[in-house]
């Protein structure tokens, strides 16, 4: 069973959801958010990226950092640009060159979390989830929402169907071109019992706000100040069926050998077609290489271990290059490999390449949905940067208070 629960959402008015409106805070870093929020003081960044208000070279670890973001949001509820709503479910519709993705946005439990009704696939780093609890329990709220997955289910299909033929709440288009439009649900009391049916929960997008808000509510507890509302956490909930996943892809800063000879080494090894010009792999099981101003197309073996998530095309490329060609077992902690997101291109892979910053480009097929519930389904996790989710949600449209 998985829970919806409603919540009283902080919310912008209408007229000024696309100013507050945000990307999250994990893509950009403190100088891409101080520039996309100047001249714009509404904007959400100001809450989940709060450093940018302070002088520059400021730690955003540091406790002051937390306490504006959190006078920031407190602004934010006080100046007349949003309102808070009764408990309520709410429909977002993500539009993005043509193609819609429309899911439910409520919360979900910290209970089943750690139960694991909510099924993870990725491994988190505790210095950044330690930075989100951190967020949490100062501004006693979860600021942005987790995309989340679950088996197709034709009660909520129907559900959603009927909500969306109504006027929505927010309707724009942000500046990246992405269209975003929320209903606020009539039938709250039906969703949540039709989620009552879904077995699993699948986390998509936001890791470590999951693990942050599972830490929050037990440090509250502990704390003796529980409160509970941060017993859930908000969650946008697609079904799999209009999921898309972009390729993870890679950089290596540097060979093993110069260039020819190294690509003499991979045609000993692999089923490699030198010089094929292809970009993006055509499908499952083979990548593109791009060094020395060229495209090569290489195909990978099958793996020789035993879990699910071993047969991934990351963790293939993993077991029969990157390890024995590179040296590199940990992907987190190498600072040889690096990783691009589907959504820059393979143009983005040929600018690091030929400006120097390396000298290998990888260009993935993309993990499929899939693969994602099959290595979730049996506790496992994927290889680092497996997926790359787009569009992603913009931060601020709903906020979750404990109060």
């Amino acid at each position: 069973m998985a829970v919806l629960h409603p919540f009283r959402a902080l919310r912008p008015v209408p007229d000024k959801a696309a100013e507050v409106a945000s990307v999250p805070y994990d893509v950009v870093d403190t100088a891409e958010a101080r520039a996309l929020a100047e001249g714009r003081p509404l904007s959400f960044l100001h809450v989940v990226r709060p450093e940018i208000d302070l002088p520059a070279g400021a730690d955003e670890y540091a406790p002051e950092t937390y306490e504006r973001g959190a006078a920031n949001l407190r602004a934010f509820a006080g100046n007349g640009a949003s309102v808070q709503d009764e408990p309520s479910v709410y429909i977002y519709r993500l539009e993005m060159e043509g193609r819609t993705q429309t899911g439910v946005f409520g919360c979900v439990s910290v209970e089943e979390y750690d139960n694991g009704i909510i099924l993870k696939h990725e491994k988190t780093r505790p210095k950044k989830e330690t930075d989100r609890v951190r967020h949490i329990v100062t501004q006693q709220a979860h600021a942005e929402p987790v995309m989340m997955t679950y088996r197709n289910a034709d009660r909520i299909d129907a559900l959603v169907a009927s909500e969306t033929a109504s006027e929505p709440l927010y309707d724009f288009t942000a500046e990246d071109g992405v269209r975003h439009t929320i209903w606020k649900a009539k039938q709250r009391k039906e969703l949540v019992d039709a989620f009552e049916g879904v077995e699993h929960l699948y986390i998509a997008d936001g890791h470590h706000r999951c693990a942050a808000a599972s830490r929050a509510a037990a440090e509250m507890r502990e704390a003796s100040a529980g409160l509970p509302e941060a017993e859930f956490f908000p969650a946008v909930l697609f079904p799999m069926s209009e999921l898309r996943i972009l390729a993870y892809n890679r950089i290596v800063r540097k060979l093993p050998a110069p260039a020819d000879g190294f690509l003499d080494r991979l045609a000993a090894r692999f089923a490699l077609s030198v010089d094929s010009g292809e970009k993006t792999p055509a499908e499952p099981g083979s990548v593109c290489l791009y060094l020395d101003g060229r495209w090569h197309t290489m195909s990978l073996p099958a793996t020789e271990r035993d879990e699910v998530a071993d047969t991934l095309d990351v963790a293939r490329l993993s077991e029969h290059l990157l390890e024995p060609e590179f040296g590199i077992m940990d992907q987190r902690l190498d600072p040889n490999i690096d990783f691009v997101g589907g959504i820059r291109g393979t143009a983005e892979l040929e600018r690091l390449v030929d400006s120097g910053r390396a000298e290998l480009a990888i260009s993935m097929y993309p993990t499929s949905v899939e693969e994602l519930l099959a290595v979730s389904n049996a506790g496992l996790l994927m290889p680092p940067k497996s997926t790359w989710f787009e569009p992603k949600l913009r931060s601020g449209l709903l906020v979750h208070l404990f109060e």
